[in-house]
This record gives C-alpha cells, structure tokens and sequence, in this order.
C-alpha cells in the first residue's frame, strides 16, 4: 500500500531518540532497579483543587462539545496570566487559540504560518520533536549552533548569517529545553531586530517559563513591532504537573487565532470542556503547590551539582531553569549515545543522549529531575561509577 511522503518528514531522529526511554520502562516493568531520568513528566500530582474542578465539571454534565477556540473565561485567564507574565499588554482573550498541549500548538502554528521550502532558523540543540513538526508544513529546519564552551547561549551574528530569502521564521525556546538555560534581555533584543529587519515569524516555546529559578522571565512579544508576527505557544504540562491533560494555547495575532480556530475545527473541534474548567480552575486560583513544584526542582539541581561537584571526569552544566541538567561525559572516551547505553545496560540509569538534540550536544547526556533527591544521589553514584569504568577502560593499555 501507498503513504504519504509526510509519513517519511515526521519520523527520523527526532522518533528514534525515545528508544532509550522505552527500554528503560520495560526493564523498570521487569522490576529490574532502573531509575528513569530520560523524560520530562513531572512526578507531581496535578493539585487537588484542580482534579476536583474537572470531576465537578464532568458531574456538572461538560460532555459536550465546547468552544473550538477555547472558551472565553479560559482565554481571558491565559490573556492575564500572559500580561502578568511580562507578555505584550494588549493581550486579549481574541488573541489566544486553546490546544491539545503545546505540541499540538506547533504543529497547527507551523501549518498556518509556514510554506514547503520554508526555512526555519532554530538554535541547536533542541527539542527532538521540532524538526518532525516544521518538516511537517513541508518547511525546512535550519540549525543555528549553541556552542557548549558559551554554556549554549545563541549568538545572535550567526542567526543574522543564517538568514536567506528563503527564511520565513525563528523558533525559539526559552528557557531551553535541554539546557536550562534562558535568553536575556539583550538576546531577545537583538533575535526581534533580525525578524522585523527580514520580516520573519518568531516562534516562541514558553512551556518553562513558570520554572524560572532566579532570573526573570523575557516575553519577545512585548518588544516593539513583535506583538504581529510572534506566536508565543505554552501549556498547564510542566509548571502544573498536568502532561496527561494535553491542554495548552498559542497566543498571537487576531487573523492566526482564526486560521488556528479553523484548523482546530478540522482536526481537533475543541479541547473537552472539563479539561478547559480545569485549566480555568488552574488559572484562576494559583495552588501553593506551583511554588513548592519550582522550589523543589531547584533544591534537586542543587543535589545533583553537588553530587558532581568533585568528579574527575563528569562535568556538569548548571541550569538557570526547568527540570533537566546537561552533563558533560567527553572525558569518557564515548560518545554520548554509546555512554547512555552503557548506563542503562550496566547501572541501571537511563538519561537521553545530547546527540538526541542535535550535533552541538554531542558529548552530553540530559538527565532529568523528576525523582526525589535521594534517587537522585543514587543516580549520580552510578553516573560517576559508569564514567570512572569508560576511563578506566579507555585508559587500559592493549
């Protein structure tokens, strides 16, 4: 039987790179001792005030079908939350598309805004799944280095030499998924400056934002000329522990929302209307739970840089945001794929490859910081016994 040439853009890499994870899940269902750090699925429960507002609802008969743009309580909810958040002011509820997760507000983003030869500027590494969303509106993904000796912060000369006629847009992460870390204020300003001088699109992946540790976080929407041609897509997933509610928004200019609302009408009709009393419930009254969520992340960064603070061989990158921590394991000998192969096989720990994200990580395997502190102390044992045996046996004369 015949597929679609999409069937071939949306698989690669970008698929293979949960390999890894699954094992990993398979050997823990064994009951093997496996600790997995290879997935960012907060292991928080979603707070009770907001499990409880969607049992209500669901009781309250919302089993229908519902706004298929959101509804309007929700989008003014995300609106606020946007302005507060240090978005642009001017943020209504007619600039906001409800979606199945910030996954699904790419992929319909990249539909509406993007055309096949399209090029797409995004900073390399990434998160595995954007290549497959933008080859999916037939564009093509251009990877613009973030270089681990300038802790993988972008430079904004080598975007500006990688802008061609063909360039249509930039997508950007921050905070940055799998580093941690954010852009700055400069940054954005000098990445805005390229997309109004070449009149590009900015794609801007803000799931994180709520898990910023220190620093504050930056909106690029909110700079001057950047309201019309940025979508800034997010979601209740990490900063709410709600991954399996699959509920998030784009927000952006009035005439995308309706291209958004139209395919929506296609494809999704609409997220459950339970879902969205959830997220208004979410929105509305702020669970003191979200603060003891980022708090806690933070004290297990902390954990982890301390348990590798004295390695002679692991390295490790200190995130600014998130859940997850970039460790250096070039000292090895190994690449990253095969080092995280042979965690998983011999130690029991399963991390994702940086080579996963892109050539520029190669080298560094994420972990992620969805254990508690003493699994975490215990992964980190077996990360530095892991390491110390890769030297050893490079070292090892023939």
């Amino acid at each position: 039987m015949h597929y679609s040439r999409l069937t071939e853009r949306i698989a690669g890499d970008g698929a293979a790179a949960w390999n890894i994870h699954y094992r990993a899940l398979e050997r823990q269902a064994r009951g093997d001792d496996v600790i997995i750090l290879s997935v960012g699925d907060p292991d928080f429960t979603t707070p009770e005030p907001i499990v409880e507002s969607a049992v209500a609802s669901l009781r309250g008969g919302a089993t229908h079908y519902a706004d298929v743009q959101g509804k309007q309580r929700l989008r003014e909810l995300i609106a606020d939350t946007h302005r507060r958040q240090g978005g642009a002011a001017t943020t209504t509820a007619a600039n906001v598309a409800v979606m199945a997760g910030a996954q699904c507000g790419l992929y319909a983003v990249a539909q509406c805004v993007l055309e096949p030869g399209d090029e797409v500027l995004v900073p390399e590494p990434m998160y595995v799944t954007y290549e497959a969303a933008l080859q999916a509106a037939g564009a093509r993904l251009v990877r613009v280095p973030l270089r681990a000796g300038n802790a993988f912060q972008p430079d904004p000369a080598e975007f500006a030499a990688a802008v061609t006629p063909r360039t249509r847009a930039m997508l950007l992460n921050s905070p940055h998924n799998p580093t941690g870390q954010i852009l700055g204020r400069e940054h954005w300003a000098a990445l805005a400056a390229l997309c109004r001088e070449h009149d590009l699109w900015l794609l801007s992946d803000e799931v994180y934002a709520s898990l910023i540790f220190d620093e504050a976080h930056h909106c690029p929407d909110a700079l001057p000329g950047m309201a019309e041609r940025t979508a800034v897509i997010s979601s209740l997933s990490k900063s709410h522990a709600m991954t399996g509610w699959r509920l998030g928004w784009v927000i952006g200019p009035e005439t995308l929302v309706g291209h958004l609302s139209n395919l929506a009408l296609c494809m999704l009709y609409g997220s459950p209307d339970f879902i969205q009393d959830a997220a208004c419930e979410a929105l509305a009254h702020p669970p003191a739970e979200l603060a003891a969520m980022r708090e806690t992340y933070r004290s297990r960064r902390d954990t982890v840089f301390a348990a590798l603070a004295d390695s002679a061989t692991l390295d490790v990158l200190r995130p600014e945001a998130g859940m997850f921590m970039m460790i250096d394991i070039r000292r090895t000998g190994l690449s990253a794929a095969d080092f995280a192969d042979r965690l998983l096989e011999e130690h029991g720990v399963s991390v994702l490859s940086g080579e996963a994200f892109g050539p520029s990580a190669a080298g560094f395997v994420r972990l992620s910081l969805t254990v508690d502190a003493e699994r975490l102390r215990e992964a980190c044992r077996r990360l530095e016994h892991c390491a110390a045996s890769c030297l050893a046996t490079v070292a090892a004369p023939d």
